[in-house]
């Protein structure tokens, strides 16, 4: 591999976590850079989601102290996220290639309009406290199985979903809702990544740069989480999500 692809597919890597780390959105640089070095669709998207997984696991010392939910509101939503996880990893990959690339600009589409407006959907005020009402929990549930499915099958933007999902039913405090953003993506992407690596659908050689530049940039992402204009790393995310959703829409039906 030339010296030059090693050192793209790092700092990939690392933005890509970064991001992860911070808002979300890491696998529109992670994804694509893995294909422009000539990977195929369905095994970059495999080999992105082992790398940014690992980023993830880097991040979450930072939001530990975050993270204060009951069981009852946990099990639930482990739970879901486990088995979505693994039904969006066994779908991509009885999914043909060529299908794969016609329906990728949609999904990014789908996770660039999320991001861009997710955060209107909150309306409830209720959030996920201990005292959270069962229709609320079943509501919260239900919506990241659809949630997982999603990240288990392309992961991009599925932490921006999950934010999302939060703000809707009532979240506000942004640093908690990343910490459970944190976990519920470790748990969808983390069956997902040993479904993929039994399948041997990862690129290693590709794979390991990328992970290397996704652990440092996770560590970072998260460190400096809230001293960074996030403000900045939003719109950074739109246009890197708007460009993407051009080039496949163009890549798959032009």
């Amino acid at each position: 591999m030339p010296v030059h692809t090693a050192i793209f597919l790092f700092f990939a890597g690392a933005l890509g976590g970064a991001l992860n780390a911070v808002a979300g959105g890491g696998s529109f640089i992670a994804f694509p850079a893995l294909m422009f070095t000539g990977v195929a669709p369905i095994a970059a998207n495999a080999t992105n989601t082992v790398a940014l997984w690992m980023g993830v696991t880097a991040s979450t010392g930072a939001y530990r102290k975050r993270l204060d939910l009951s069981r009852r509101v946990m099990v639930p939503l482990a739970i879901t996220s486990l088995i979505g996880g693994v039904a969006g990893a066994y779908l991509l990959l009885h999914t043909p290639a060529q299908t794969f690339l016609r329906v990728l600009p949609w999904l990014m589409l789908g996770a660039t309009l999320l991001f861009v407006f997710g955060g209107r959907l909150g309306r409830s005020k209720e959030g996920l406290g201990r005292d959270i009402s069962s229709n609320a929990l079943v509501f919260a549930s239900v919506f990241e199985l659809f949630v997982a499915v999603y990240g288990g099958y392309f992961g991009g933007g599925v932490g921006i979903v999950n934010l999302a999902m939060l703000a809707a039913i009532g979240m506000t405090d942004i640093h908690a809702m990343n910490a459970l953003k944190v976990v519920l993506g470790g748990i969808i992407n983390g069956v997902a990544v040993i479904t993929f690596i039994v399948a041997g659908a990862v690129v290693w050689k590709q794979g390991t740069i990328m992970i290397a530049g996704a652990l440092l940039g996770g560590y970072l992402g998260a460190h400096y989480a809230l001293k960074l204009p996030q403000a900045w790393i939003r719109w950074f995310v739109i246009v890197v999500g708007t460009g993407m959703t051009v080039y496949f829409f163009w890549k798959a039906y032009i």
